[in-house]
């Protein structure tokens, strides 16, 4: 049988949603009469960017519960109820075989019902540090697929298969597509080209350090690719108008900008942790200090303690950055030795081996 009906679950940032899609790929490659649904939150950017990727996707209204009381939390019951019971009649409707989340707000519920009526399921953590739906979700599900050692202290420890973060395909040959890749974003190709991320919705401190920097990396002969993020971009596009700079609200081909890139400033969610390891250029972590425990430190640390990457915190940024950055720029040996060390670090079988565990539950 090779008809099988696959749902999944995972949205609210692309940290989420992009694994997710990616899994979805490799089961498609697998079985091509399959069925897929994704199940994201109204009003996120799963909603776009699942159908950009060719799947269908149905919407649950519901949102994460607020660290401070807020009227938003008032909300949230009815939120919930609201999911759980469109979970119930999309479960009911789509009949699937297997169950699929990977965090995010409308993964509960809809893992939650699949667990509930007997779907066998499979959830996949990215970070260090589990989210709170996954953290929920742990009991019920048969499978838990993570990227970290020790996450025992969490999920029962006869669910854990270590399988690293699944990456999309276009990503795994992006040493080929360099000349491709400042084609596509129009660059200059003897200049040294800086790419910054800080995540699908942006970065705050990041965009007011790429501003506040314009005029040193103009004094650097780079250029920049600056992905400000959707909520940022009314706030930095004007800065489009300077040579030699382009401001993007979101990078729909990774894979290009990626492969243009000679050095990337980036956040440390763990999914662009893994992905920068396969892509294999030298990176400037620059951690949000504002996640659960801190996570995404932690995940920048186990790089740059292996002289992988190198390690900035926000509280950092006005002593350290441009000493570290021309450093960077001037040495040749030290981005060598980074991008080796970083794609060492890079397990690239992570969406293989993911699917084969999802393969395992469909022949079960």
């Amino acid at each position: 049988m090779s008809n099988y009906k696959i749902i999944l679950s995972g949205g609210g940032t692309g940290g989420h949603i992009y694994p997710a899609i990616a899994i979805a790929d490799e089961l498609k490659s697998r079985f091509p009469d399959a069925e897929f649904l994704f199940v994201g939150a109204l009003d996120r950017m799963e909603m776009e960017k699942v159908p950009q990727a060719g799947y269908e996707i149905q919407g649950l209204w519901i949102s994460g519960i607020q660290r401070k009381l807020t009227l938003k939390n008032l909300v949230f019951p009815f939120k919930l109820l609201s999911s759980l019971l469109k979970s119930r009649k999309i479960i009911n409707t789509f009949k699937p075989d297997v169950a699929i989340g990977t965090g995010g707000f409308a993964s509960g519920p809809l893992l939650k019902t699949a667990t509930s009526k007997g779907v066998p399921s499979l959830i996949q953590e990215q970070n260090s540090y589990p989210g709170i739906t996954n953290k929920l979700l742990a009991k019920q599900v048969n499978t838990i697929c993570v990227a970290y050692e020790g996450l025992e202290k969490f999920f029962p420890k006869d669910k854990i298969v270590v399988t690293g973060n699944p990456i999309r395909k276009d990503l795994l040959d992006i040493e080929s597509k360099h000349i491709e890749g400042k084609d596509a974003f129009r660059l200059i190709h003897n200049k040294h080209t800086l790419l910054v991320l800080g995540g699908s919705l942006g970065a705050r401190r990041i965009n007011q350090l790429i501003e506040h920097n314009l005029d040193y990396f103009k004094s650097l002969n780079v250029q920049v690719i600056w992905q400000c993020g959707k909520l940022y971009y009314q706030d930095y596009k004007h800065y489009n108008e300077l040579e030699n700079i382009q401001v993007h609200a979101f990078l729909n081909t990774m894979d290009m900008a990626y492969a243009a890139a000679d050095v990337i400033i980036s956040r440390a969610g763990a999914s662009s942790v893994s992905e920068l390891c396969v892509v294999g250029k030298p990176v400037i972590f620059i951690p949000s200090p504002n996640v659960a425990e801190d996570h995404q430190t932690k995940n920048a640390m186990a790089i740059a303690n292996k002289k992988a990457a190198i390690l900035i915190k926000e509280s950092d940024l006005d002593t350290a950055f441009q000493n570290e950055f021309s450093d960077l720029m001037a040495s040749p040996d030290k981005r060598a030795m980074l991008s080796k060390h970083i794609k060492d670090l890079a397990l690239v079988n992570a969406t293989k081996d993911i699917a084969d565990e999802v393969e395992k539950l469909l022949n079960s």
